[in-house]
């Protein structure tokens, strides 16, 4: 772009100044709202003004130079730590608007103050993308459970699949106890005793560096339908009913039994064979820095085709297959050895020992 064209400097002068409310509100089409109340707010995510966007640049310094006379108060005050009336903010999902307090944010922010505050409503988008349909979701299920902390589900309609969780728990604390649970209670009781030890469990297994664009929370859903709603037979995998029963509550009562969240059964031993070809005169060279990795118990030097044989015995968690495991070990730094040319991997299914 041509640096002395009006459009460049136009352009320039609009990446400068705050952002407009109802620029974003017609954008969102947010035009529900919710109290929020009050609450600190990170001056960080105050990111515009309601009237008076104009008024200020992108870092809330007044556009007329020299501080007015009211920042000079307002400044002052702060300093000498009288208390202030909140600030009133609309906010839009994560940004927030000033409809008054634009000086006072602008003072704590020259003062490097980390937050402010404020009374809040929200305006809540209904533009029909899926990351808004995902926010409003989130948040009648907040509203609902009580729950504050964060849970962040990426396909909708799956938060429907907590509730109905959180049903069926409140169900068993009634029964358990004889009197009747309140939602929000057995919300708070799901949470602390069922889902934060799941996803205790998922985080210590690593599933999600397979799932990148997933959260936790999505894999818990996942995996807890399947477990304990479609209860679907598995050839495979049958790990998994030891650490996670098919029952949500018996899931519960194996948690309270716990300590500290050890969960020694999440790990298994598995054993392989790896036969490598190697550079001729290199053999022992090779056998040396095959030794120094852990995870090689045995090597032999061996006539034929293949020049080394090695065992190898690793551990795995509970989530991981046993060839993706061996086959990072393999490629990662079996086959990376200086003079290794090629390998062939034995994974046996039944082993007798003598």
């Amino acid at each position: 772009m041509n640096l002395f064209s009006k459009d460049y400097w136009k352009k320039k002068q609009e990446n400068k100044r705050l952002k407009s409310f109802s620029e974003h509100q017609k954008t969102e089409e947010a035009f529900d709202t919710r109290e929020i109340g009050l609450k600190d707010v990170e001056l960080n995510k105050i990111v515009g003004s309601v009237g008076r966007y104009l008024d200020f640049d992108s870092r809330f310094r007044p556009r007329t130079g020299l501080p007015p006379e009211r920042m000079t108060r307002i400044r002052k005050a702060m300093l000498e730590g009288t208390s202030l009336p909140p600030i009133l903010l609309y906010r839009i999902k994560d940004e927030y608007y000033i409809l008054d307090g634009n000086h006072r944010v602008s003072v704590a922010k020259q003062l490097r103050r980390e937050s402010i505050n404020a009374r809040i409503i929200e305006f809540l988008p209904s533009n029909k993308t899926i990351k808004n349909v995902l926010y409003r979701e989130q948040i009648e299920f907040v509203e609902k459970t009580g729950l504050t902390d964060p849970i962040e589900l990426t396909e909708v309609g799956q938060y429907s699949c907590l509730i109905e969780q959180i049903e069926e728990h409140e169900k068993s604390l009634a029964a358990v106890s004889g009197t009747e649970t309140s939602f929000k209670d057995a919300a708070t009781d799901w949470n602390e005793t069922i889902y934060l030890p799941f996803r205790d469990i998922l985080e210590r297994s690593h599933l999600s560096e397979a799932f990148p664009k997933r959260t936790l929370a999505d894999l818990y859903v996942y995996v807890s339908l399947h477990q304990w709603k479609k209860g679907r037979k598995r050839e495979f995998g049958i790990g998994l009913d030891q650490i996670i029963p098919k029952n949500m509550e018996e899931f519960r009562a194996k948690m309270a039994e716990k300590k500290g969240f050890d969960f020694p059964e999440m790990k298994r031993l598995i054993t392989a064979f790896v036969m490598i070809s190697v550079k001729v005169g290199e053999e022992y060279k090779i056998m040396d820095k095959l030794f120094a990795i852990d995870e090689v118990r045995e090597i032999y030097d061996v006539p034929g085709d293949f020049d080394l044989f090695v065992k190898i015995v690793m551990e795995r968690d509970w989530l991981s297959s046993d060839s993706e495991v061996i086959g990072a070990l393999v490629y990662k730094k079996i086959r990376r050895i200086p003079g290794v040319r090629r390998t062939s991997t034995l994974i046996p299914i039944i082993s007798k020992r003598k």
